[in-house]
């Protein structure tokens, strides 16, 4: 998204078939965010491909072993993995360099880790997180406003994988619609069907189900008020994405975060909290 793709080599070897679906349907011209560049890659951990071979993918020209390398050779860094558990770890070198970071979602997992990020953030260290789905299209209508459909009551949306990994795309989904003031979660389901069931101070009861194969179902939002009613799903998977990667790109130019940091510490409670009550007989957690 910043610095274009090789279509062949992507369609042919990307070794998540979703990608190359949502980059072929983009024109060229959609394949630039003005300004910023992809510079460096380095790849640690086992994620099925190499450095190199999302270089070649991605036309990034210089590739690294070691993260500390690109250390006084970059402006920021994104931390493109989605475990929670190993993020601390992953952005503590770049941190205490000072330089920005964007950590995808999860940030964390755990409440440990969840507090070091606090603590950096209070220090005044550029850090932002978000789930793309913070930005999806399809929901903005309903995060300027939801008059007509009077007071929210019962809220759902779905997704697959795990809640771990992919609980914050639905909760990030809804989070700007309902705004701060979650009370409590309860996770009713198992570590591979995940039924969570949220409490809002407006009023509202939130469920999002979470459930491993649920390909067909990824972001299906229900909103149901004392009005009226409205069902939607996210579908252009390129717009989200693009425009969380605008948005930090805005935050290193401007300083000014797109949205408190606060929002991202609440979300964090609502997936730790949903992990612990599963582990826990489905125990009510509260925030």
């Amino acid at each position: 998204m910043f610095n274009g793709y090789d279509r062949e080599r992507m369609t042919r070897e990307c070794p998540f078939a979703g990608i190359p679906v949502y980059l072929n349907k983009q024109p060229l011209e959609a394949f630039s965010i003005p300004g910023a560049k992809v510079t460096h890659v380095c790849c640690t951990g086992d994620g099925g491909f190499t450095a190199a071979h999302v270089a070649r993918c991605s036309l990034i020209p210089n590739v690294v072993d070691r993260p500390e390398e690109v250390v006084g050779q970059v402006d920021a860094v994104i931390i493109a993995t989605d475990d929670g558990a190993e993020h601390v770890e992953r952005a503590r070198l770049f941190v205490e360099a000072g330089l920005p970071v964007f950590v995808d979602k999860p940030l964390a997992d755990n409440k440990p880790d969840l507090e070091t990020f606090m603590a950096w953030v209070d220090e005044g260290k550029p850090i932002m997180s978000s789930s793309s789905m913070r930005y999806a299209k399809e929901f903005m209508p309903y995060r300027a406003s939801t008059h007509d459909l009077g007071d929210l009551r019962f809220v759902s949306i779905t997704t697959p994988k795990s809640w771990e990994r992919y609980g914050i795309h639905a909760l990030e989904s809804i989070y700007p619609i309902l705004g701060p003031g979650f009370l409590s979660v309860r996770n009713t389901g198992s570590s591979e069907r995940n039924v969570v069931h949220l409490k809002h101070s407006s009023g509202a009861d939130v469920v999002v189900v979470a459930s491993a194969d649920m390909y067909g179902a990824f972001g299906c939002l229900q909103l149901c008020g004392t009005a009226g009613h409205a069902q939607v799903a996210s579908s252009d998977t390129f717009y989200a994405f693009r425009t969380q990667l605008a948005a930090f790109i805005q935050y290193l130019r401007t300083g000014s975060r797109p949205f408190p940091f606060s929002e991202t510490v609440e979300l964090m409670k609502l997936v730790i909290a949903g992990i612990e009550s599963r582990e826990n007989n489905s125990a009510e957690v509260t925030l």
